[in-house]
């Protein structure tokens, strides 16, 4: 079913609840596609439609609010088992084709505050940041009944693409300055971008993506949250929620919970996808945080791999009527994952929708609910993870 802006925004802030809302967020994991083909799934089942997941209609803004420029993309070697690339960034990065879907860098631009200084002009502002006619767009996507979203850069994830993990997490404590000037021209970027934006159209949802865990915790703490991060979140949402703005939705794996405090300080509004194999429980976030947090996700993806009572056993737990009082998307918790059979899957879909009193045969429809990240990725423009 396709839900409009107005349903979407009361469901997200908890002021009124029409339905459940039971989507699927991410799509197969490389290879799944195949095993079921061989399991006789038909063409809707491959992609989805067969299931009828909800899907928002939303509209992302035609603006950039990160990186506008970098380094023409070309292929160093490739293989019947990887490729490896020069990417945008000027990175080596290599992808095994069977396993990945995301290639890992083997080198960054960025080491010290001379490097950042060489690629700082693909941050800052210029007129070509809009798109031709991306007011009248916006505009008539929420008369149409869209949801109106725009991205900002990470505030973790943009220092890592430039320096990677480990460089990054060493700079808050040797490098300071050198991560607040980089935050400080993302910052004023995007700002400058944005208040021209919610000037004349009516901003719905702001984005950010960080993925800054994994399950052994967060990368970055609740002290450089609060002091680097939260700055820089507030610069941007400070100004979209006092013209409206209703949700402020991040994006991030792992085990989040030593700093939602800190991001619920900074304005987020909305996390996901709350992975249980990470050790996230959306039944007890709820508990914890009440209509402070609102989530995405959260049904663990691994139980579709066990037996069917272990199927229900987990989507009775995290279904339960708790959890349907508005601000819970309920979906896997990420891609879904090999190994996965069909009839489990459609099992787990058919379960889902008796325990939320969904009708149990849907008309077709699937819309990933990703995020639009235009910033980091320039020439896909804003369709990167977007419905």
């Amino acid at each position: 079913m396709e839900i409009l802006r107005e349903q979407y925004l009361d469901y997200m802030t908890f002021r009124h609840v029409e339905r459940p809302l039971f989507v699927q967020l991410f799509g197969p994991l490389v290879g799944l596609k195949e095993e079921w083909r061989a399991q006789g799934a038909s063409e809707p089942e491959i992609n989805l439609t067969a299931f009828g997941f909800d899907y928002v209609r939303r509209h992302s803004v035609q603006v950039r609010t990160g990186r506008t420029g970098g380094f023409e993309e070309i292929t160093i070697e490739e293989t019947p088992e990887y490729v490896i690339r020069r990417d945008e960034y000027g990175r080596t990065v290599k992808m095994f084709k069977s396993a990945s879907t995301i290639p890992r860098p083997l080198d960054f631009p960025v080491h010290d505050m001379d490097s950042w200084l060489a690629v700082k002009h693909w941050y800052t502002y210029s007129e070509d940041r809009f798109a031709p006619g991306w007011a009248e767009a916006a505009r008539r996507a929420c008369a149409d009944g869209a949801l109106i979203v725009v991205g900002m850069p990470g505030g973790f994830d943009t220092p890592r693409q430039l320096m990677g993990e480990t460089a990054t997490c060493m700079a808050y404590y040797d490098q300071p300055e050198l991560i607040h000037d980089i935050l400080d021209t993302v910052g004023e970027t995007t700002e400058r971008v944005l208040d021209r934006v919610s000037r004349e159209v009516q901003v719905d949802q702001l984005s950010v993506h960080e993925d800054l865990a994994g399950k052994s915790g967060s990368l970055a703490g609740p002290r450089q949250i609060e002091g680097f991060i939260g700055p820089y979140y507030r610069r941007i949402w400070n100004m979209l929620s006092a013209r409206g703005a209703q949700i402020f939705q991040q994006d991030s794996d792992g085990n989040i919970n030593a700093v939602i405090p800190a991001f619920l300080e900074a304005g987020l509004t909305c996390m996901y996808p709350m992975e249980p194999a990470a050790g996230m429980d959306v039944v007890q976030l709820r508990k914890t945080y009440g209509q402070r947090l609102a989530m995405l996700g959260g049904i663990d993806k691994h139980v579709l791999r066990q037996d069917l009572a272990a199927i229900r056993s987990e989507l009775e737990y995290k279904l339960q009527p708790l959890m349907r009082q508005g601000g819970m998307v309920f979906s896997l918790d990420h891609l879904i994952p090999n190994g996965t059979p069909l009839t489990n899957y459609r099992h787990y879909v058919r379960t889902a929708r008796e325990i939320l009193g969904l009708n149990p045969d849907p008309e077709p429809g699937w819309g990933r609910m990703w995020l639009p990240y235009p910033a980091e990725l320039p020439d896909r423009g804003n369709n990167r993870k977007v419905s």
